[in-house]
Order: structure tokens, then C-alpha cells, then sequence
């Protein structure tokens, strides 16, 4: 998605037919170029810096407040001038926010509350400091259709503050030492993850390997998600990861990484988890897809962020509640839950009638964890003569 005409407005082009290409003329940088600086909102540098400035007849550091884009220099002169810099901004009083609907509860369980209504208004419903683990997985901003009907192609800057807006009030709710997991597009948490430093504190960005696309020309592959973790405070109250087997060839049951001399050392319990998860798969095929058209989460992948960061009893809270994947792998590991969907929720209403199906999935993934050889793989070693734990720590 593009940007509002930031740019442009900084340096006085108009939308009047030709404006581009006059201002291309009088400042020396090509009409393409300017174009890609606005469409992105991108601070030209170097000569195109110096010739753009120049031709507009306006300081580098107005160009980059107009732009909406605070370096090192501005944001030290903010902090320099805070007391002026907030009587200033106190009189700035923008439209007030339209009423919306109050979200309404919509289902429940023994566990978990589910309402029906927009996610900020959701959120500032909640108290300060309630929640142990918020996890969220909101619209891409793809142009996608969904059943809410929810505008996913606003510019950039406008979905970019919807996010910040959400995020803020996510913090509030959440406990000293709770945590927060945030699942987009790599292009957006590039940009959200600055903003959520400012309140929390950064443990991990981690790669979940899932093909989202087809190859895109003159681009790498596209072929992860990112999936960030933050925690409020200096440590998490909970840090539990799984440990996961050692990969085997599936056909084989042969070693996939030489493990050389250090195979007495390798824990019986399974290999340290990485930031990179090559192991949750996409949901496709219709035994584990809860509704049409649209994507949605591993339950794989919420077991494992919920078991991570969450104890027994703890509340978890999504505020996108889409398939309810979240809701349903908090109802299965016994922790209570809050959620909130703007659409229609009777994919997630009838998700709970098949609950025991629910279950038979998530114990079927955590049947080989923690473990460095599940039984089926270890036995077949066994059979083929390779090592085992037992085999490297008493060896015949």
C-alpha cells in the first residue's frame, strides 16, 4: 500500500496535472524518482536531498517533519524543547473519535469470554495490567475480503497508526512480565517493532517458515512470517519452551546434522528451540480448516507460543479472533481466554462443537516433544544400529 502525498505536500506539489514534471525540471531529480519518494514517503538523500531542498525552498529538517520522519536530531531537539514542544501540542485538538458500539459478549465457555465488536473499543474495556500473554494476528492490509467487511487497503501510514493505536492499548493490559506475540507480514513489523520498544522490552523476532506467495519477480521468495515477542518488564514471568526431537531422515531414521563427538552431551529431553520455526505447517487440507476462504493459524503454532509463555490458569487474550485458534489452544491447555471479532463468529462458535476433534490434533503434536527421540523414531535406531541416547552414554 502507498503512503498519503506526505512528500509532495512538504515540497508544494500539487495534484495539478504537470506539477510533477515542473518540479522535476527546477530541481534536477527525475519525475520517477519523486514519484517513488512519495508513493513510499521516503526521504531522498545525497544530491536528490540537496536538489530537492533546494528546489522547494525549505530546510532538511522541515522536509523531515512534514514527512513525519524523526531521526536521532529531531528527537534529541524534542526531548531539549519537551516543556515548549508540549504546550504547543496541547492545543492541538484533533477530530474527536465517532462513537462506536460497545462490544457485546457473544459466547462463552468455562474458560473463555468471546465478544463481538471492534478490537480498540474491546481493548480499553479491559484493566490495567490483566492479561499474561496477548497474542494478536490482525489483516494484512492486503486488499482482502473479509466477512466483516473491514476496509484491508488503507494507506500505509493510516493502517501503520490503526496498529499503533491497538498495540498501545495491548500494552496497558497486559501484566508486569507478561508478554506479548505479534504475527504479520515481515514489511510491517519491520516498521511496529520501534514503536512497541517504547513500552516494551524486545526478546525475540522469530522466523516461521510458511510460504505466504507466489515468487514475486526481481525479489527473493517470500517465504517466512514474522512473528514477534515482547515481554513488559525487565523478565517474563513465564519462559517454558518445548524442547523439540532431533530432526531424522524420514525414510532412514539417519542423523540430518552431524552431531560428531557430541552426541553424549545431546540432552535426552530435545533439542534447544531457535528463533527460526521450520516446523508449523500451513493450514490447508480440510481435516484441520475451520472456515473457508480465508487463512488461519496452526493450532501448532498457538500450543506453542501458549505453552512458551503461559502457565496453568494464566489468561490469555487475542483481539483478532478470525478462525478462534488462539481461543481454542487456551481452552485445551487450561488457560482462560478473552477475545474479540468484528465479523461474523460462528466459524468459532461451532470450532467448540468439535472440541474433542481440537484435542486429538494438539495431542497429536505434542506426543514427540520433549524428547530427543520420540518412541516410533527411537525404536526404529534401535533396529537400524544407530546411536540412541542410551547407546552414547553406555555404550557396550
Amino acid at each position: 500500500m502507498s503512503y498519503s502525498d506526505q512528500f509532495f505536500n512538504a515540497i508544494g506539489i500539487s495534484g495539478e496535472r504537470g506539477s510533477v514534471e515542473r518540479f522535476a525540471k527546477l530541481s534536477g531529480v527525475p519525475a520517477q524518482r519523486l514519484k517513488f519518494y512519495n508513493h513510499n514517503n521516503v526521504l531522498p538523500s545525497g544530491s536528490d536531498l540537496d536538489r530537492v531542498i533546494k528546489g522547494a525552498g525549505i530546510t532538511e529538517l522541515l522536509l523531515k517533519l512534514k514527512m513525519g520522519r524523526v531521526d536521532k536530531s529531531i528527537s534529541d531537539a524534542i526531548q531539549f524543547y519537551a516543556d515548549e514542544i508540549s504546550e504547543l501540542l496541547a492545543r492541538y485538538n484533533p477530530e474527536a473519535e465517532s462513537p462506536k458500539t460497545e462490544c457485546k459478549l457473544e459466547f462463552e465457555t468455562s474458560l473463555g469470554k468471546l465478544y463481538r465488536g471492534d478490537c480498540i473499543r474491546f481493548l480499553k474495556s479491559i484493566d490495567n495490567d490483566s492479561i499474561d500473554l496477548v497474542f494478536a494476528d490482525p489483516p494484512f492490509n492486503l486488499s482482502k475480503l473479509y466477512p466483516s467487511e473491514i476496509d484491508d487497503r488503507l494507506k500505509t501510514e493510516n493502517y501503520l497508526h490503526w496498529c499503533q493505536e491497538w498495540l498501545f492499548e495491548c500494552a496497558r493490559v497486559i501484566k508486569p512480565g507478561g508478554a506479548l506475540f505479534l504475527w504479520n507480514l515481515p514489511k510491517w513489523n519491520s516498521s511496529l517493532s520501534s514503536y512497541i520498544e517504547s513500552f516494551l522490552t524486545f526478546r525475540n523476532w522469530i522466523g516461521v517458515d510458511i510460504k505466504y506467495s507466489l515468487p514475486i519477480s526481481n525479489r527473493l521468495y517470500p517465504s517466512h512470517y514474522s512473528l514477534l515477542y515482547f515481554i513488559k518488564g525487565e523478565r517474563p514471568n513465564t519462559f517454558n519452551p518445548d524442547r523439540l526431537p532431533m530432526q531424522v531422515c524420514p525414510k532412514c531414521y539417519g542423523d540430518l546434522k552431524d552431531y560428531g563427538g557430541y552426541k553424549d552431551k545431546m540432552n535426552p529431553a530435545g533439542v534447544n528451540m531457535s528463533d527460526i520455526w521450520l516446523d508449523i505447517p500451513p493450514v490447508r487440507h480440510a481435516k484441520y480448516k475451520r472456515r473457508d476462504g480465508s487463512n488461519e493459524l496452526s493450532l501448532k503454532l498457538l500450543d506453542r507460543i501458549i505453552q512458551m509463555a503461559t502457565k496453568e490458569g494464566d489468561v490469555v487474550l487475542d483481539p483478532f479472533g478470525g478462525a478462534g485458534t488462539t481461543y481454542m489452544a487456551a481452552e485445551l491447555k487450561g488457560r482462560r481466554w478473552l477475545g474479540c471479532e468484528i465479523g461474523p463468529i460462528d466459524v468459532i462458535v461451532e470450532r467448540f462443537n468439535l472440541i474433542e476433534k481440537e484435542r486429538e490434533i494438539i495431542d497429536s503434536y505434542r506426543k514427540n516433544l520433549n524428547s530427543l527421540f520420540p518412541e516410533n523414531i527411537k525404536h526404529n535406531r534401535e533396529k537400524l544400529g544407530l546411536w540412541t541416547c542410551e547407546t552414547v552414554r553406555n555404550p557396550a
